[in-house]
């Protein structure tokens, strides 16, 4: 097969270099590491505002992954010390969060463009430097991978062939990113790729990257009609489509396929905001909220196979939980090395910021307290 990383996308530094190769405020380890009964004092007032605290530079760590781990399984109560004032405020927080997410379509109207507008439209230059040369920013695979550009394409060849690609397909990307999905299968199987995105950025790049295949990129939202296709594929988009557009976005999958067509979705998902889910993961919720994914919802397993029950047969579930750590932490050590090449409008904060993402995540994949499946549908006949 070609290399399809050398078309259409701006060559990177090695997946390898060293985070200490361009020190920067984020990367840099302090002279001494705050002590860990500071960062649970902080972290008993939630982890929403010990994220934002990290941010600020009230604390530090040399492990900030490790201790987030511990922070995030901890059996012992994390308000058992705080004043009541401060536990009301607390359940407040939550309280509001738990009441937005099950009754409000955080999504609806010009709030479902957010996502794309804060996160995805925040520049190219700073994906570029995070991931890897083919931008893909997903989840990779890495059962045999030895870096980061290897664990990227076994996802998509096995994206692919659970698809059961063909010459002379179409497929439905939705939510196609900068289109990396979209090349390689073009490329690489021979089939016709339209992916939709919401993000400018995203569809300016994808295209140009795109450029003499057989792939068309819109800029519009998956619920618009774009016809039918022999395959549909989404990976990792879902977590922007919220709890209360779950049902509308199948139906718009099930309107796309052909008879008998096949739906490959990589999904993150964990319980939040139900009976069954940890505050801890709860408040970092509300902070990655506020910060990183505005209006965001991770599905839950039951709520992925709900389609099941009527319009698809579920033929496949993969969880990938473990390789979305090691993804992380490779995205997290490019990055750290390449603060000192991007844009100002980067500063101090933003660069500490980013990296309790990436860092958090990381610890919630490592405690397997939020997974990542590959889950594939066939859509079954009419009922």
């Amino acid at each position: 097969m070609t290399d399809y990383l050398s078309h259409g996308s701006a060559a990177l530094a090695s997946d390898s270099a060293s985070s200490a190769s361009h020190p920067s405020p984020a990367a840099s380890s302090p002279v001494a590491a705050t002590p860990l009964s500071e960062i649970e004092a902080i972290a008993r007032e939630g982890i929403d505002l010990l994220g934002e605290a990290f941010m600020d530079g009230r604390w530090s760590t040399h492990q900030l992954d490790e201790t987030m781990v511990g922070l995030f399984t901890a059996q012992n109560d994390p308000q058992g010390e705080l004043p009541l004032s401060r536990k009301i405020a607390r359940h407040l927080r939550l309280f509001r969060y738990l009441a937005a997410s099950r009754l409000a379509n955080l999504q609806h109207g010009i709030r479902g463009l957010q996502v794309a507008h804060r996160h995805y439209d925040l520049g190219n230059d700073l994906f570029e430097a995070m991931l890897d040369r083919s931008m893909t920013y997903t989840c990779g695979v890495w059962r045999g991978a030895k870096n980061l550009e290897e664990a990227q394409r076994a996802k998509l060849e096995l994206l692919c062939q659970k698809l059961e690609l063909k010459v002379g397909m179409t497929i439905l990307d939705i939510g196609c990113g900068w289109g990396n999905f979209a090349e390689f299968a073009a490329r690489e199987y021979g089939v016709s790729v339209t992916g939709v995105t919401i993000s400018r950025e995203q569809a300016v790049y994808a295209r140009k990257r795109c450029a003499g295949l057989p792939v068309t990129i819109l800029e519009q939202d998956y619920r618009e009609p774009v016809g039918t296709f022999d395959r549909v594929v989404s990976i990792e988009m879902i977590e922007a489509v919220g709890r209360k557009n779950l049902g509308a976005f199948f139906d718009a999958v099930y309107r796309a396929l052909e008879p008998d067509g096949i739906f490959a979705l990589q999904a993150i998902s964990s319980e939040t905001a139900t009976r069954y889910s940890s505050p801890r993961v709860d408040e970092f919720l509300l902070w990655i909220l506020r910060y990183i994914f505005p209006n965001g919802y991770l599905p839950t397993l039951p709520e992925l196979a709900t389609p099941a029950r009527s319009s698809f047969i579920l033929e496949h579930l993969d969880n990938l939980g473990d390789s979305y750590d090691k993804t992380l932490m490779a995205w997290d050590q490019n990055i750290s090395s390449r603060w000192s090449t991007l844009d100002a409008r980067y500063d101090e904060r933003f660069q500490r910021m980013w990296r309790f993402y990436l860092m958090s995540c990381a610890a919630l994949f490592r405690s397997r307290m939020v997974q990542v499946y590959q889950m594939v549908y066939r859509k079954a006949q009419e009922r």
